[in-house]
């Protein structure tokens, strides 16, 4: 029996932001670096890198995107291993990739330059790979647990108003949401707690501050 082709592994993390999008609404924005050698020089392509032998797998995450980006999300999870045998055409490679969420205070903080290029996650130039297959993943996924508040919690500060929250909605999900529906559909949620404070500096009647059940 031949000997097995040498597998290579790698880490990747695909990171979403809220930024301001058209007409100033928030939308999710992602951050890509250029390839800097071939297959595909001079691409987009995700923050990743080589996993090196000793190296936990979020540990390799976390400093390969540190180092791409300067970037150091609060939520990093993994998301899937991905694994097709013609997803590159140097050989076998699985990317085990993460995703992070930010919010828009922390994403200024990303290396400013050419090496970093933010994109609306919904609008991407053609990638390296299958970063853009990665990518539509991530979305669909993002979409689904948008309920969750980790998730939302995730884009806000630790207060925020339901016009907030809602906004967060509205950028994962990509399209308005009916402000009254949204606010009764969020009122009966255990893990919405109103602070009893309001937010300051608004000209009319200034909205409730909530936050969420720890």
């Amino acid at each position: 029996m031949p000997a097995s082709p040498e597998i290579q592994m790698a880490v990747s993390t695909i990171i979403f932001a809220l930024r301001p999008g058209p007409q100033d609404l928030p939308s999710l924005w992602a951050p890509f670096v250029p390839r800097t050698r071939e297959p595909h020089l001079n691409k987009w392509a995700l923050p990743g890198g080589w996993l090196p032998p000793h190296e936990e797998l979020e540990d390799a995450a976390a400093r390969t995107l540190a180092e791409t980006t300067g970037l150091h999300p609060s939520y990093l999870e993994q998301l899937y291993t991905f694994g097709k045998v013609d997803r590159s055409p140097t050989g076998r490679v699985i990317s085990v990739v993460y995703w992070a969420l930010v919010r828009a205070d922390e994403a200024l903080k990303a290396i400013p330059g050419e090496n970093v290029q933010w994109f609306p996650a919904d609008h991407l130039p053609e990638l390296a790979f299958d970063h853009n297959n990665i990518v539509k993943y991530a979305l669909e996924r993002l979409r689904t647990k948008v309920e969750y508040s980790e998730i939302a919690h995730s884009f806000l500060g630790e207060t925020f108003t339901i016009a907030q929250l809602r906004s967060v909605h509205e950028a994962v999900l990509g399209h308005k949401l009916d402000a009254a529906n949204f606010r009764r559909s969020v009122a009966t949620s255990p893990d919405l707690i109103d602070t009893g404070e309001v937010l300051a500096g608004t000209p009319h009647r200034p909205p409730k501050l909530f936050r969420f059940q720890r």
